[in-house]
Order: structure tokens, then sequence, then C-alpha cells
């Protein structure tokens, strides 16, 4: 691994790890906000207690060593829980300041995937 890539990693990793830990604690805490614009894309309010509990465990499963199939796992649950606030934000009409946000962490967690070391990889292509 190239010392550009590592760095590339380490960043979009880091950057990704503390947004879903910042949006998982207020996904935990509720305010009245974050209710207000889960119940505006149609979900039930308990899916911010799973999806704060959920980001919080996948950026610990990311950041410590070992354990890559529980990484890929991690990944894929951000992949998909990124996405589909982006498409619900679309399918209800949202500007794109409500939507970017999912967008810049989806990228994060692609950029983070796509650069992750070889001891982080459950599949090893070297």
């Amino acid at each position: 691994m190239t010392k550009t890539n590592k760095f590339i990693y380490w960043i979009a990793t880091l950057w990704l790890a503390l947004g879903m830990v910042s949006t998982g604690i207020v996904q935990l805490i509720r305010p009245e906000e974050e209710v207000a614009k889960l119940t505006h894309l149609g979900y039930p309010v308990y899916l911010l207690t799973i999806l704060g509990i959920w980001k919080i465990m996948g950026v610990a499963a990311v950041l410590i060593p070992k354990f890559p199939v529980l990484k890929e796992w991690a990944y894929a649950g951000f992949f998909f829980a990124m996405s589909g606030a982006a498409i619900s934000h679309i399918a209800v009409g949202d500007p794109v300041s409500e939507i970017f946000p999912s967008l810049l962490l989806l990228m994060l967690t692609v950029v983070s995937w796509h650069f992750r070391p070889g001891s982080r990889r459950a599949v090893r292509f070297e």
C-alpha cells in the first residue's frame, strides 16, 4: 500500500467515523428536529434508535484491527443506510441541502472501503 493510499484511507475513514458517530448519537438522543425529519420521510420514530446503535457499532467495527468480515458488514450497512437515506430524501422531494449529508457519508464509505489496507480486507488481492 502506498503512502498516498494509506493517507486517503485514514482521512476518509476518520471523517466517516466522525460523521457516523455524531449522527448516531443525535439519533439516540432524538431531538425534535431529528424526529420531524424521520417522520417527514415516512419512517417510524423507533428507527432512530436502531440506526444510532448500528452506526456506533459499525464505526467500532471499521476502526478496530482485525475482524475483516465484520468490517465488510459494517461498510455494507453504512452503504445501505446512506444510500437509503439519500433515496428517501429524493423520493419526498427534499432539496439538495437535505440530501447532501447522506451523499457525503456514502462517498466517504466507498472511498474508505476502496482504499482499506490488505489487513482490513476479507479477501486479499495482492
